[in-house]
């Protein structure tokens, strides 16, 4: 539409405008959000298509432009002769309704419930299920690294959950509660976070029972920086593996009562990490074990201060910004 029917439609639209209803008015500004919440949508979805220019089924460079289809650019491989668009190979392709994706996501900042998000934007529960996590999945991975000077490493423990299959390994429980011996142990799944001073985390599912030291050879040098100070309980694995990897560490005797060494040295860091995860999932009424990955996503989202917009969540998703 060019300039002069742009203006001539403006002209002819206010007009219409003061005949409406209040509740005609309502309606109106509802469809326009919805067409600015879609704009917005696909142009960071075409942010992602611009940033990789690769075919996603061969690797190939050689693409070109292979029409529009619901709004998205799709290309085509010279090389193996298939099309995709920017969400093609991601847990986001084949998603519908895009223009209720951002309205979605602002449910997520709130931190709503299931059920709680689809009565709020108009969807059914399942829908509202299925999009949490595949919002989620390349999120829960998008995290600023390596962790730098001093690092807290804890683990912390949740009742393993097995909410939603159908066919349980172990003898059915109660809702809520409680493991067959007491402290951690096969019952439990065990959550290792390690996080620095400036705020940066990362986060691991480790396993059931008590980490060990080969698990945490597995976890933690990846996400290390050259030189830091690792800060821990008094637990022989965390002993065991800075010895054998040649990290700096230094114990905090917790189970003695001792909660600072040399004024610096401490875990209230990572407890408070601890603590706002665990506090926070009680509002969904238990979780399943499976999905233990994507929560702690969504929480470092919230957590990290950077992400205040579905659009930014948007951008997490869609792995256009490390948080």
């Amino acid at each position: 539409m060019d300039s002069r029917q742009f203006q001539a439609m403006q002209a002819q639209v206010r007009q219409m405008l003061v005949q409406l209803t209040g509740k005609q008015v309502g309606e109106l500004r509802e469809a326009f959000d919805r067409c600015t919440s879609l704009a917005e949508c696909l142009a960071i979805i075409e942010a992602r298509g611009q940033r990789t220019r690769r075919c996603p089924h061969c690797q190939g460079e050689r693409l070109y432009r292979h029409g529009v289809f619901y709004g998205l650019q799709r290309y085509r491989c010279r090389e193996c002769g298939k099309s995709f668009n920017a969400l093609t190979g991601t847990p986001l392709a084949f998603i519908r309704l895009r223009d209720k994706w951002l309205p979605f996501l602002q449910c997520m900042l709130n931190s709503m419930t299931v059920r709680g998000a689809a009565q709020a934007i108009g969807i059914h529960r399942n829908t509202s299920f299925r999009w949490r996590h595949r919002f989620m999945t390349m999120a829960k991975d998008a995290r600023a690294l390596p962790l730098a000077g001093i690092v807290e490493a804890d683990e912390t423990y949740l009742l393993e959950s097995q909410k939603g299959s159908r066919h349980l390994t172990r003898p059915a429980r109660r809702r809520g509660g409680t493991a067959s011996h007491r402290g951690p142990g096969k019952d439990h799944d065990c959550i290792l976070v390690a996080c620095d001073r400036s705020g940066k985390a990362s986060d691991f599912i480790t396993g059931r029972g008590p980490v060990t030291a080969a698990q945490l050879q597995q976890c933690l040098p990846p996400v290390l920086a050259p030189g830091v100070l690792l800060a821990t309980d008094g637990a022989r694995a965390y002993q065991a593996f800075a010895k054998a990897t040649g990290i700096a560490h230094r114990a905090v005797n917790v189970a003695a009562g001792q909660r600072v060494v040399d004024e610096v040295i401490h875990l209230q860091t990572v407890n408070s990490c601890h603590g706002r995860f665990k506090n926070w999932l009680k509002r969904f009424r238990g979780v399943a074990s499976k999905y233990l990955p994507n929560y702690l996503g969504w929480r470092h989202a919230l957590d990290a201060g950077c992400v205040a917009t579905p659009q930014q969540l948007l951008r997490v998703a869609l792995f256009l910004i490390v948080i």
